[in-house]
């Protein structure tokens, strides 16, 4: 990366996909052209689906919510959210969320981020591969210490509750921060195995930081609501001890990603601390926005959007898998969860076995993933072999025209080698 010019600052790279759309934007890439099949995007389709609730189009803004929010959020909205997930998860349950236990931040990087500067002087567990935003997430606060648990595809990418253990004592690990379900792999805990991931938190008194942005996206079957939605908030026994702290917002699971509003679900004693520190970091959320995500999280419209998500996701889930296979690309584990298929193309002809090359190659065929080596989440480059040179992560996020459009010209580009 070249130097900085100006004095005083420094090089800061671009995540995974923004450096993917960056380079894509070089090669004429608009999202007004049709022609274009954006697979590497991190986000869901945003307009209507079949048999879900309908959009909101418009809105009324209160004259009062121009001002600013308090950093922490409408407490509105806050104790709407912890009705939520003590209705979801905790019913019959002695201990339940309040506000207090809900914090409103700007978009799931922002609730990270605040979290990541609440942190004190401690080991922190991140798996490999996971999300490419948490690499320079983790860099840039030099109070903790990232330490990576590598998570091998012949076990599916996942990990036992003995060797999870075994990392969190053997190195001293005070956190671990996770997707769940994964981004890029698709892989989830849920169940029993989720249930022992709370308990090895709680004995082992390691705080479990678990991004839930992807858990409507389950493909594991549906319960008597009709649909799953996948939360440790389950599992928890008491809301204020109990070292798990739960991010979501409505980015993927309600669809809205331009509306930036997420939340921070935990003990009341570390919503307080994110709170201080977004006070400095960011100010607060969107106020305006915060009122009229209050409807959004009524029970009968979170089940009906689900379900309508699990439906169309689930299609084009399969879709992408069937359409891959018959390419030669290989899935060494088909997604549980989120909307994204994990290839690997080292059954490919060079030079597209190589992520990277596939990428560029991709482009020229109008078509957008994002190349593996992404998501080596690797804080600080303190380690110099990079993994995931021969995978990439392909979206089903878009609607199905264009994974058509985009898959059709992935295809083109392997017949022509």
């Amino acid at each position: 990366m070249s130097q900085i010019s100006i004095p005083g600052f420094k090089s800061v790279p671009r995540t995974g996909v923004i450096y993917v759309m960056h380079k894509a934007t070089q090669q004429g890439f608009s999202y007004h052209d049709p022609e274009w099949a954006n697979l590497g995007q991190g986000s869901p389709e945003t307009g209507t689906l079949p048999e879900a609730p309908a959009r909101i189009s418009e809105m009324r803004i209160n004259p009062a919510h121009q001002a600013y929010a308090p950093v922490e959020g409408q407490i509105a909205l806050r104790q709407k959210v912890a009705d939520f997930y003590n209705q979801m998860y905790r019913q019959g349950k002695s201990s339940q969320y309040t506000y207090e236990n809900v914090g409103i931040s700007g978009g799931g990087r922002v609730a990270l981020t605040r979290l990541a500067a609440a942190l004190g002087n401690i080991n922190m567990g991140h798996f490999l591969p996971d999300y490419t935003a948490y690499e320079e997430l983790l860099s840039v606060f030099k109070a903790f210490i990232p330490i990576p648990i590598l998570l091998d595809p012949t076990t599916g990418y996942r990990i036992s509750i003995e060797a999870l253990e075994n990392e969190v004592l053997g190195r001293g690990l005070n956190a671990i921060l996770a997707s769940n379900p994964c981004n890029p792999t698709g892989q989830l805990v849920e169940g029993e195995e989720l249930q022992e991931w709370v308990e090895l938190a709680r004995r082992s008194q390691c705080t479990f930081i678990l991004d839930e942005f992807y858990s409507h996206y389950i493909y594991t079957g549906s319960n008597e609501r009709g649909c799953k939605i996948v939360s440790a908030a389950a599992y928890v026994e008491d809301v204020n001890s109990d070292p798990i702290i739960l991010v979501d917002g409505l980015t993927k699971n309600w669809r809205y990603p331009g509306w930036r509003l997420s939340w921070t679900v935990g003990p009341k004693e570390v919503i307080e601390l994110v709170a201080s520190a977004g006070s400095f970091l960011d100010g607060g959320a969107n106020n305006p926005f915060q009122q009229e995500a209050i409807s959004l999280l009524e029970m009968e419209s979170v089940l009906q959007e689900t379900k309508a998500i699990q439906q169309t996701f689930g299609k084009k889930r399969q879709y992408v898998l069937e359409r891959l296979e018959s390419m030669g690309i290989q899935v060494n584990s088909a997604p549980d969860g989120a909307f994204y298929v994990w290839a690997n193309l080292s059954q490919l002809p060079a030079p597209l076995n190589d992520c990277m090359r596939f990428f560029e190659a991709a482009l020229h065929e109008k078509t957008i993933v994002v190349p593996g080596i992404f998501f080596d989440v690797n804080p600080g480059k303190r380690r110099s072999n990079a993994r995931y040179q021969s995978y990439c992560r392909i979206s089903f996020g878009p609607e199905m025209e264009k994974l058509e459009r985009g898959l059709d010209g992935i295809e083109r580009m392997i017949r022509g080698r």
